[in-house]
């Protein structure tokens, strides 16, 4: 199986996670708030936990400040679609504030892995043809040489 394959995988179980999370937050927050401010909030939450598991789990990279400021690029396309499709299927197509972020959700999934490994792995990392590398960076922070 290709270290791609094994991505897809991975991405697909923290994509579980997060949506867990995500819809969990959404719905707690929701009791006390109007749907879009929690779905927003909900939203940015669960993205900062995306980024740690894609991180660690998903691609085993190290998270740097870098990543994690550009990692809110990678959902920039996401959080349109889905908010988009939330608006759309909410106020036009009468579909319930509380299944809508999960049908929302199912859009931009692709088009997140990509950006997202684009992203997270260095082109250090990767070979000519665009592969990850074959051994994967591990799980542990790096650490500097002191001389």
């Amino acid at each position: 199986m290709s270290v791609r394959l094994f991505q897809v995988v991975r991405f697909g179980l923290v994509g579980v996670v997060n949506t867990g999370t995500f819809y969990g937050c959404y719905l707690l927050l929701h009791g006390w708030m109007p749907y879009y401010p929690a779905y927003v909030v909900a939203f940015v939450l669960s993205m900062v936990g995306s980024f740690f598991l894609n991180t660690y789990f998903t691609y085993r990279t190290r998270p740097t400040w870098r990543k994690f400021l550009f990692f809110p690029l990678t959902n920039l396309t996401n959080f349109t679609v889905t908010s988009v499709g939330m608006y759309v299927l909410v106020e036009w197509c009468g579909v319930g504030e509380k299944p809508a972020p999960l049908i929302a959700a199912a859009a931009a999934i692709p088009v997140t892995f990509v950006l997202s490994r684009r992203i997270l792995l260095n082109r250090e990392h990767a070979s000519p043809a665009g592969e990850a590398a074959q051994e994967p960076a591990p799980l542990a922070p790096a650490t500097r040489d002191a001389g």
